[in-house]
């Protein structure tokens, strides 16, 4: 008997955590799954590209991590219009447009991860 209420338990778990997932992705506004679907296209990246959500400034971003080394990360409104690059470039501190960006960030969530090995 516990093992079915565990495994009843364990589904719906798993069933609920696919529904969010689901859900948090069908807000995400078309022009960032443009943009997912392009770095889906380019080769893996190490450490894997990823897309990330924030309250910034009052207002959601979204946030593309560096891919490597002097390559700057990339801060977009809802909207896909590039509001800076917080960090990465030659200096790794971006350029320098929102350098509050990172203590003033609010409400991370992760919208996608490149899971391709």
């Amino acid at each position: 008997m516990a093992l079915k209420i565990k495994l009843l338990l364990i589904g719906f778990v798993l069933l609920q955590t696919q529904t969010c997932k689901k859900e948090d992705f069908a807000a995400v506004p078309t022009c960032l799954l443009e943009k997912i679907k392009k770095l889906k296209s380019e080769n893996i990246a190490n450490p894997p590209a990823s897309v990330w959500q924030y309250e910034y400034n009052g207002q959601v971003v979204y946030y593309i991590p560096a891919k490597c080394c002097d390559i700057p990360s990339l801060l977009y409104d809802s909207n896909c219009n590039l509001i800076c690059s917080p960090d990465g470039g030659f200096t790794g501190k971006g350029d320098g447009k929102c350098k509050d960006f990172f203590d003033k960030r609010t409400k991370e969530k992760l919208i996608w991860k490149d899971d391709r090995e």
